[in-house]
């Protein structure tokens, strides 16, 4: 059975109703000062870029959304690990068992206190206050910001998987961010076939066996048709 890998990035959540960061339709290129709001050091630095950055979350389409045909897809892949950078939780939402499943920039639907490290649900935090009610810390979204290193096991764990992996897909991430994007070069020296799913150009696409730009909701259930 072959073994696959996916990494996958906003563009697999589009046709879920949430929007990219980077897309022509992006919310960083609808307004490119909204990334100061996604900086660790802003963020711990001042108390309206915090109030702005979760403002933004309490009305997220992320919380009403459905995993598409794309993440069904992968969901019914037999022999899969996913390796996402979404925070949104979908792929768990469609079907893939969550130990497969490996959030490299964590998750939206947990957050912490920059303090005394206590776990919430968000949907608890967003309904209160946003000072940790243990210890009167700041509390974080659970996400990777700017500025933060992710974490070391997990993306240990995230370079292992690549490495054993026959097939590596790639889908809707631009792969600029980094270590998450090198992933790809890892499955590649180890001797998979790297298969990128993505409209626009990439720094990985001289590495791939194949390119596909058809739209990620018709080329991904055809891909996996295609392994299964």
């Amino acid at each position: 059975m072959t073994r696959i890998a996916v990494l996958t990035g906003a563009g697999i959540s589009t046709d879920s109703g949430i929007p990219d960061y980077r897309g022509p339709q992006g919310e960083w290129t609808k307004e490119p000062a909204a990334q100061r709001l996604f900086t660790y050091e802003n963020f711990m630095a001042d108390e309206g870029t915090r109030e702005e950055f979760w403002r933004r979350y309490e009305g997220h389409p992320a919380w009403e959304a459905e995993p598409n045909g794309a993440h069904r897809a992968i969901a019914g892949l037999a022999n899969v690990r996913v390796l996402t950078q979404n925070i949104d939780g979908l792929h768990q939402k469609a079907g893939t068992p969550a130990r497969k499943v490996l959030e490299l920039h964590g998750s939206m639907h947990r957050t912490v206190c920059t303090a005394c490290g206590e776990g919430f649900s968000t949907r608890q935090i967003l309904s209160g206050g946003k000072e940790c009610p243990r210890c009167g810390g700041i509390l974080k979204l659970g996400v990777t910001l700017f500025g933060e290193h992710l974490d070391a096991e997990v993306i240990g764990q995230a370079r292992n998987i690549a490495a054993a992996s026959e097939v590596f897909l790639a889908i809707g991430s631009s792969l600029h961010v980094e270590p998450a994007a090198a992933l790809c070069a890892v499955a590649v020296r180890a001797g998979a076939r790297l298969v990128i799913v993505n409209r626009d150009p990439t720094p990985y696409d001289d590495m791939a066996a194949a390119k596909i730009t058809e739209p990620i909701g018709m080329a991904v259930p055809r891909l996996c048709a295609e392994l299964a």
